[in-house]
C-alpha cells in the first residue's frame, strides 16, 4: 500500500535533490529525501510513498539495484533519472522496475509533468 501524499527523492546531487523536492512539494507531496540508494530505500520502506524519484549513478549501491531493492516490498511508482546516454539504454531496455524514465538536465515542467502523468488515478 502506498501513501497519497508521500514521495522520495534519492539523489546524490544536493541541488538536484533540492529541486526535484520543492516540484515535488508545489505538488502538494509531503517530500523525502536521501543522497544514496541505502538511505533511500529505508524512506521508502518507512514512508509508502506514491512516487519516488531515483538517481542512476550514486555512490554505493546504483539505481539500477535501488530500483530493484524496492520492487521487493513496495509498488511506488518509480521515476529514474540519469544523464547517462548509456544508463537510458538500460533503463528503457531492461529495468522492468522503473515506471518512467528521465534525463538530466530536465526542466521543472517536465518533471511536473512525468510525476502527474504517473500519479493520476487510474
Amino acid at each position: 500500500m502506498t501513501s497519497s501524499n508521500s514521495a522520495v527523492v534519492i539523489e546524490d546531487d544536493l541541488d538536484i535533490r533540492t529541486l526535484i523536492a520543492a516540484v515535488l512539494a508545489d505538488e502538494g507531496f509531503d517530500v523525502h529525501a536521501a543522497p544514496n540508494g541505502i538511505d533511500g530505500i529505508e524512506l521508502v520502506r518507512r514512508y509508502t510513498p506514491l512516487i519516488t524519484t531515483l538517481d542512476v549513478s550514486m555512490p554505493g549501491i546504483d539505481g539500477f539495484e535501488a530500483a530493484r531493492r524496492i520492487r521487493a516490498f513496495s509498488s511506488t511508482r518509480i521515476l529514474m533519472l540519469t544523464a547517462r546516454i548509456d544508463a537510458l539504454d538500460r533503463l528503457t531496455g531492461s529495468t522492468p522496475e522503473a515506471d518512467d524514465y528521465l534525463t538530466k538536465p530536465f526542466r521543472p515542467r517536465e518533471l511536473r509533468e512525468r510525476v502527474r502523468k504517473l500519479t493520476a488515478p487510474l
